[in-house]
């Protein structure tokens, strides 16, 4: 039941409907106004407050004088924000229109199965939801035109907690989306919009639209518990990663397929701009291509092979795993079962859509629909999400572009941030704007926190560890009184923890490579750093495991029953139920963020970039983003021993360096302090850490990143291949086929250079080529040298490419085609060079895209000496 506000606080309504107050503290002010007592039983849910307070309270604030002129600044304030131009408007505005020539998109469609916005609308489980959450907030504060597509889960994810023996317990409580801050998608006369996909044996699909305002990003999500469907069909969108195969299957039909018809519906009744980019947040939501292309097909007479060029040229895909267990991979006969028979549409073939997840490269398993392999087979822009994450993207789905050396398999990357607002405690950010005011204005000026006050910035270090001691206390006892303890066994808990000693955090999801119990590898070890007498070390841990997942909860039980023992409990502590409010006590009150995956397994690991932001030191496996950022005075690297022992080994000797980085290091430094008793070397590790990271880890670098060099270029391409009525994309289309029935025809036929027997540095050695185009014209191929430093296998290394010149009238006979070029010898050492040929279109994103590739058939080039 919603509260019937009085007519002078209607404004509360639109204030809690959108959801920027998760990030805006003024207006979170106004909620505790209204009741502070309540504010606090209610878990700061402003939803939640106007349902429970008194029609009294309400009379009287609608009487406040005060109140309402707070309440009058804040919904002006909303206003403003909603509808002044910010960044995005100003980069268009300077691109010139939006939507012509190389200006930034209209609006970008942003695809998600989870979103992390903000504890009142448990729609995420991880990184993967946090990060889509980021990313809204960020779009919304610089004002990049995204419209969000999620599923509204009936259950969430889960709720945790432990059983007396700390066996992790699923909880699934019943979410009421009426009790959300959300509104049903309408049409103009107020029936509620519908979206619909088929199944198997004629049946329908039906799916209600919730809409969620993110300050400016509206986000749509699809629920499939209504009329007309049967009851599996409405359980459909019961919880986040739940169900088997085919309910799996039916989430990400609805996500992708119905996702696509929600924005249409979307645009044509609010008159929002439709998105000429579609970026898909891993592959479970891939199938939004295939939907696109039925449009594309049915509505603008496009064949199949065309409606792909154009699809893609306006998809960006973002890959978040390293680990191929977190992809989704279906077998054949049930995508078969769905997209065939009754079900198959004349737009999107089955054998077709069965293409664009098939794995058929090397090493690929043939029974098995690849959800990433579709996404990024329908998009002409892919990236992983740091730069290691990317390297190790491009060896993990190289066979996708077989041919083509690892460094140039066309995955990107873009380093993931983080969102300040809802991450950076708010004593830090009042610290920053009294002391480093254009941090906080403009984004700039990031050197000045180096000359904040130590004795600043220990206090309110202190204030945040103290604020989080409390907290766990509280959730501590909570969690034992849950377990079946009694209020007289607990009296412990009053002590555990304390404010003043050095605080390590660690929280995760816990599959079985982020290793929560690393730490456990030599419990004596521990005992001793958590019991030292003059520095002694305090650990916060929490992290859920996938309900599916016995040995994730193994790992949860054990470290629950070492924190249980009686002589460290006060030192170690699991705190369940691991949700952003607890993810955000701990990156604000822990002194150091721990993190021990098995390296190169962190995609990103955006919790220690949140740490750091509040003045938090890392310590962590050089993996993700510490990878690239870390430069040894902002924290500690744990020493990786990946490739040099077993896993047994390798965890003995990563916990040792540990240990010892905690022991010798970490807490040394903490606990060294001088006459005014100020660690002076770690608060300048503190300053340190945010200056040079702070403008790094923001997610309005991420997503500047993204507009820039992501969504911007994949405009360009979409308009490309749709001017003159899709005339790029029949053209590139049929251009596509002609190269793959010509290309196999292609090749090397000769190369030959002279001036190598005495190479010297400054020097160019002349290179000729005979080369057999097959049918194909030279204006579709470029051939190349690739050339530079060799390593002991004879590989080249970070090869340079130099285009060859076609000779005139250089026929050589047959067909075949006579180039030459000239390449630089700029450095000293081992050097080689080869010859290839690969297709060349201007619609293309790179050399690589089509995975084609014609090398000589005997190796080419110097490679046994140095250059002088």
């Amino acid at each position: 039941m919603r509260t019937v506000l009085p007519e002078p606080l209607r404004g509360l309504e639109e204030l809690i409907l959108n959801l920027r107050w998760s990030w805006h503290h003024e207006t979170l002010d106004l909620f505790q106004a209204v009741d502070p007592a309540l504010w606090e039983a209610v878990g700061h849910d402003p939803v939640r407050l106007l349902g429970e307070v008194s029609a009294e309270r309400l009379a009287a604030l609608s009487e406040d004088r005060r109140f309402l002129r707070r309440l009058k600044d804040a919904t002006e304030e909303l206003h403003d924000y909603l509808t002044a131009p910010r960044w995005y408007q100003r980069l268009a505005a300077a691109g010139g229109e939006a939507g012509a020539g190389d200006a930034p998109p209209r609006a970008i469609a942003y695809f998600s199965p989870e979103y992390g916005i903000t504890a009142a609308l448990p729609q995420y489980s991880g990184g993967l939801g946090i990060l889509a959450g980021d990313h809204l907030k960020t779009a919304s504060d610089l004002g990049v035109p995204i419209i969000a597509v999620g599923l509204l889960y009936r259950h969430g994810y889960f709720s945790q907690s432990l059983s007396p023996d700390g066996w992790q317990l699923e909880h699934y409580p019943p979410i009421d989306p009426n009790g959300l801050p959300l509104r049903l998608l309408r049409e103009a006369d107020g029936t509620p919009v519908q979206v619909t996909i088929g199944q198997p044996q004629g049946r329908d699909l039906h799916a209600q639209v919730w809409l969620a305002r993110v300050g400016r990003v509206p986000q749509l999500l699809l629920d499939s518990n209504v009329e007309g469907n049967d009851h599996a069909a409405r359980d459909i969108t019961d919880r986040l990663y739940g169900g088997g195969g085919d309910h799996r299957l039916l989430q990400e039909m609805l996500l992708g397929i119905g996702g696509v018809r929600a924005i249409r519906a979307y645009c044509r009744i609010s008159g929002h701009p439709a998105p000429e980019v579609f970026h898909t947040n891993e592959g479970h939501a891939g199938f939004l291509g295939l939907e696109r292309i039925r449009e594309l097909v049915s509505e603008d007479g496009l064949d199949f092979d065309e409606a792909l060029e154009a699809v893609r040229a306006g998809t960006v895909f973002t890959t978040h795993t390293p680990v191929p267990a977190g992809i989704d991979r279906f077998p054949r006969e049930l995508v078969q079962r769905y997209f065939g028979g009754g079900n198959e549409e004349a737009e999107a073939p089955v054998d077709r859509v069965l293409e664009l997840g098939a794995e058929n490269y090397p090493g690929g398993d043939r029974t098995v629909f690849n959800m990433a392999v579709m996404g990024m087979r329908l998009a002409q822009r892919v990236n992983g999400v740091s730069e290691l994450h990317g390297r190790v993207s491009r060896e993990m789905f190289g066979g996708l572009w077989g041919g083509f050396d690892t460094a140039e398999v066309p995955i990107g990357s873009i380093t993931n941030g983080v969102h300040a607002g809802t991450w950076v405690a708010r004593e830090i950010l009042e610290l920053a704007a009294r002391e480093a005011p254009e941090v906080v204005e403009s984004g700039r000026g990031w050197d000045e926190v180096r000359r904040i006050p130590a004795g600043e910035v220990w206090r309110v270090r202190r204030a945040l560890r103290e604020r989080l001691v409390h907290d766990a206390r509280r959730r501590l006892r909570e969690s034992w009184l849950q377990r079946g303890a009694s209020e007289a066994e607990i009296s412990w808990i009053d002590d555990a923890l304390d404010p003043d000693m050095l605080t390590i955090g660690f929280a995760r999801r816990v599959p079985s490579y982020k290793r929560l119990t690393l730490m456990l590898r030599d419990p004596e070890r521990l005992r001793e750093l958590l019991l030292d007498p003059v520095r002694p070390v305090q650990i916060v841990i929490a992290g859920k495991a996938h309900p599916a997942d016995e040995g994730g909860k193994r790992l949860i039980q054990e470290i629950v029953r070492f924190a249980d023992a009686e002589d460290v409990r006060h030192r170690i502590v699991f705190l369940p139920d691991y949700d952003m409010d607890l993810g955000r006590a701990l990156v604000q009150g822990c002194d150091v963020w721990m993190n021990n995956p098995l390296r190169p397994l962190e995609a990103c690991g955006t919790s220690g970039m949140k740490a750091a932001l509040n003045g938090g030191l890392n310590l962590s496996i050089r993996d993700g983003w510490w990878d690239e950022w870390y430069d040894g005075q902002n924290g500690w690297a744990i020493p990786s021993a990946d490739g040099l022992a077993g896993p047994d080994r390798r965890d003995a000797l990563e916990a040792g360096a540990l240990y010892e980085l905690i022991e010798d290091h970490v807490s040394a430094v903490f606990y060294d302090r001088d006459s005014s008793g100020l660690p002076r070397r770690w608060l300048e590790m503190v300053r340190h850490t945010i200056a040079t990271l702070g403008p790094k880890v923001l997610a309005t670098r991420m997503l500047r990143d993204y507009v820039e060099e992501y969504y911007t270029p994949a405009a360009v391409s979409a308009r490309a291949m749709a001017a003159g009525g899709y005339a790029g994309a029949r053209a590139l289309a049929a251009w596509k086929r002609k190269v793959v029935k010509d290309w196999p025809r292609v090749a090397v036929e000769h190369v030959e250079s002279s001036g190598a027997d005495s190479p010297h540095v400054g020097t160019r050695l002349p290179v000729r080529v005979v080369v057999d185009l097959g049918g194909l014209d030279p204006s579709d191929v470029a051939v190349e040298a690739v050339y530079g430093r060799v390593d002991e296998s004879d590989a080249l290394v970070d090869p340079s490419h130099l285009e060859l010149t076609e000779l005139a009238g250089g026929d050589g006979g047959g067909g075949a085609r006579r180039y030459v070029g000239e390449v630089p010898l700029t450095r000293s050492g081992a050097f080689g060079y080869s010859v290839r040929v690969v297709p060349r279109h201007p619609l293309l994103a790179g050399r690589a895209e089509m995975g084609l590739i014609a090398l000589p058939a005997a190796p080419h080039g110097m490679t046994n000496g140095n250059l002088r």
